[in-house]
């Protein structure tokens, strides 16, 4: 049995390129979120929130902004 072409969703995937800078920019916010550790201490509680938000961002964007994250119910 054939499978019929028209009615295949259509499959956008990104360039090497664009797929380079995006790892690259989101690689940058996780180290960036590592980075601000060496700034922490008992009396200054702010690179630990700099630090939440930085790895939040490094996951949250490539899963909901550039991701499919609306695919679960696909086969």
């Amino acid at each position: 049995m054939s499978k019929n072409a028209t009615s295949a969703p259509i499959e956008r995937e990104n360039n090497l390129g664009q797929s380079i800078v995006l790892f690259l920019v989101m690689i940058v916010l996780f180290l960036g979120a590592i980075y601000s550790l060496s700034f922490l201490s008992l009396e200054n509680p702010w690179p630990m929130a700099v630090c939440l938000g930085l790895f939040a961002l490094a996951f949250w964007i490539p899963q909901t902004i550039l991701g499919r994250s609306d695919s679960a119910g696909e086969s």
